[in-house]
């Protein structure tokens, strides 16, 4: 048995034996990016809803900029963060730097473009096509973008899916912030960076594993969604031209 095998076969070991450090590491990573999903999406789907049916001046430099931050890189958003947080920063009172909520911080800064573009980009679509029937009704901006949300609540939730495996799959933001500390902020993407580095691959090819076979369910699930939506979709509209019909 050469070595590479003889690392995937400690890699499953530690799968399948439940070890404690593995299973603490990804049970940390969850919490982490569920915590930052949560704040992002709090603020992201209202912003995105608004700026879906808003129109003002300077709209577009806005969206160039939201944007923009799509494609902003993870470390540099761990940069500010950190700047922000340190004993010297504006935020340094807190005392967060290297800690879980700095990370949760960081990882929600990540992710707030993101739920927000793309949320925007679903209300805006859906404004146009149902927009004006709103307006004709007497519905204002507000109330068009509550009517829209919920009326496109299965695509918004492929968003918030979307956004949780951008946070639970990023590495720079959490390890300039966190410092990677084993037993408290040592994550995922992290752990196995630093168990690459250290040459103890057995732990990083079962954290990359798992990692893996998250991303693969995330993405089973917004297949899943959109499929059901489809369904649900074509069975609306039959039922609507039987009513017609009779």
């Amino acid at each position: 048995m050469n070595t590479f095998a003889e690392s995937f076969a400690a890699a499953w070991h530690l799968l399948v034996s439940g070890d404690a450090v593995l299973w603490s590491i990804v049970g940390r990573s969850l919490l982490v990016s569920a915590c930052a999903c949560a704040l992002a999406c709090s603020l992201g789907l209202l912003a995105g809803a608004w700026l879906g049916v808003a129109r003002f001046p300077g709209r577009g430099a806005l969206l160039t900029v939201l944007n923009t931050m799509l494609a902003l890189p993870s470390v540099v958003v761990g940069l500010v963060v950190y700047l922000l947080l340190s004993n010297s920063g504006p935020l340094g009172f807190l005392g967060w730097l290297f800690s879980f909520k700095a990370m949760v911080l960081a990882q929600a800064v990540l992710v707030l473009p993101v739920v927000t573009a793309l949320t925007r980009q679903v209300i805006e679509d859906a404004e146009r096509a149902h927009g004006e029937q709103l307006c004709s009704l007497g519905a204002r901006a507000f109330m068009r973008a509550v009517l829209l949300m919920w009326d496109e609540r299965y695509a918004l939730v492929t968003v918030l899916i979307a956004a949780f495996g951008r946070a639970v799959s990023e590495v720079g933001a959490v390890m300039v912030v966190g410092g990677n500390i084993d037993g408290f902020t040592r994550v995922m993407t992290t752990a196995i960076a630093l168990e690459t580095s250290k040459g103890d691959l057995p732990l990083a090819l079962a954290l990359g594993a798992v990692l893996l076979l998250m991303v693969l369910v995330l993405n089973l699930a917004i297949s899943l969604l959109r499929e059901w939506r489809e369904r649900a979709d074509g069975g609306t509209v039959q039922a609507a031209r039987r009513g017609a019909l009779a």
